[in-house]
């Protein structure tokens, strides 16, 4: 966190016009997660810097959730700037079949040499449902490579949310989830209980027991769900999941999309469990926020499943844009940031202060929990009737702040001003008094 003093009111009032290519294209576009008919227009946005975001009609914004959870560093960093720009003159782009180039090898080499374990053969894609899709084919395939016919299923957990994909919707909360209106089009696999306590724990080996013939692997977001509300559980769960994978020999997947790089407090949630999963998916804050990235990593046992004479046993995958030259340099670059600036000290400092601001709200009415974790701070509430409505509320006092489900939450980038992270608490606990 930059600990430097900033001004964080909006720059003026905002204009009454919109700018002319607002004006030409919004008729034609179709937004994320947005019923088009009722929704408030979406905002104009010219500029970025650190965690600033400028509008068209000059008004400046304090983002608060760093773009989808994107910009670690900061939007618009200088060194991953430099990277961009002289990756864009050599080669920004190359197919990544039958030829290879050096940003993706030095990557590749790089994060296999971060994570735990024997993680060491990274498939990379470019986004993060893509990933998990490459990490649930990796899965169901070692088994059929290996003559188990039967696995096929993915066990994954309430409150879980793991891509917009066909695929990925499957593996979501069928109940909770955003997707629940494709249940009947969707495969269908088992989806548990986490084992948090001795009830749950019961259930979930219940199920293991029941379906463990089935089943090609585990699939869990350690530590944080984030898109399922922003929930968290104890390491202790990762650690069920690890012994109860090498129990009834299934593949354990961590889906760090989210958790990666940072965001729970260590480089890697499933640091904190002392864990290795079998297969892990990373993208989101990848590249740092800059270019659209994801990989797929994988052990070497389950890698040496896919070696034989025989070519149906290859991994059949491959994205046009597959290890696109320009989003590796710029993956390359956030790693070097990661190695040269306090990152992980800035995520604790980060940590301290929503601790101590957001637990302000926790005695406002309608507020039923207050949870921080790394740069992650939640504020649960009984129940938002109108989403979009909280939203232009926090707008209008200049801060980014995008509520869903019950939740107002904050994911800011890791190196976020003090004065700019003290403005969004003191922004949401403002709004939610009232």
């Amino acid at each position: 966190m930059n600990t430097a003093s900033s001004n964080t009111s909006a720059a003026h009032a905002p204009s009454t016009s919109e700018p002319a290519w607002y004006e030409q294209g919004l008729p034609h576009i179709w937004l994320p997660y947005s019923q088009m008919k009722t929704a408030s227009p979406p905002l104009p946005c010219v500029a970025t810097q650190g965690s600033r975001i400028t509008l068209a009609d000059g008004r400046v914004l304090v983002d608060g959730v760093a773009a989808w959870w994107t910009a670690c560093h900061g939007y618009n960093h200088p060194h991953i700037h430099a990277s961009a720009a002289d990756q864009l003159a050599r080669m920004p782009h190359v197919m990544f079949g039958g030829m290879v180039h050096e940003p993706a090898l030095r990557l590749a080499s790089r994060l296999c040499a971060l994570l735990p374990g024997d993680l060491e053969r990274v498939f990379f894609t470019d986004s993060g449902s893509v990933a998990v899709e490459v990490a649930m084919k990796m899965a169901i395939q070692y088994r059929l490579n290996r003559g188990e016919h039967t696995r096929t299923k993915m066990l994954a957990f309430q409150g879980g949310y793991h891509g917009d994909t066909l695929a990925t919707m499957a593996i979501c909360d069928p109940e909770e989830g955003m997707h629940h209106l494709y249940g009947s089009a969707l495969a269908q696999h088992v989806i548990a209980p986490l084992p948090v306590d001795e009830a749950s724990t019961a259930r979930f080996y219940s199920l293991l027991e029941q379906h463990a013939h089935e089943l090609a692997a585990i699939i869990v977001e350690p530590l944080v769900q984030g898109a399922g509300g922003m929930l968290f559980h104890p390491t202790h769960v990762l650690q069920t999941l690890r012994a109860a994978a090498d129990r009834y020999d299934i593949l354990l997947i961590l889906d760090e999309i989210f958790t990666g790089f940072g965001r729970t407090g260590s480089l890697f949630a499933c640091q904190q469990a002392g864990i290795v999963p079998d297969i892990i998916t990373l993208s989101k804050a990848l590249t740092g926020g800059t270019m659209a990235l994801a990989a797929t990593v994988a052990r070497r046992h389950v890698f040496e499943a896919f070696l034989s004479d025989n070519p149906e046993h290859a991994l059949m995958h491959g994205p046009t844009f597959m290890a696109n030259p320009l989003a590796c340099a710029c993956a390359n670059a956030s790693l070097d940031l990661f190695e040269r600036e306090p990152r992980l000290e800035q995520v604790a400092a980060i940590n301290t202060i929503l601790t101590e601001e957001l637990e302000a709200c926790r005695h406002l009415p309608g507020v039923r929990d207050v949870r921080t974790l790394g740069a992650i701070g939640v504020v649960e509430l009984e129940r938002i009737a109108n989403p979009d409505s909280l939203r232009q509320t926090f707008i209008a006092h200049g801060a980014w702040v995008r509520p869903f489900r019950n939740i107002v939450y904050l994911t800011p980038a890791f190196t976020i001003s003090e004065d700019e992270l003290r403005h969004l608490t003191r922004t949401i606990r403002t709004v939610l008094a009232g």
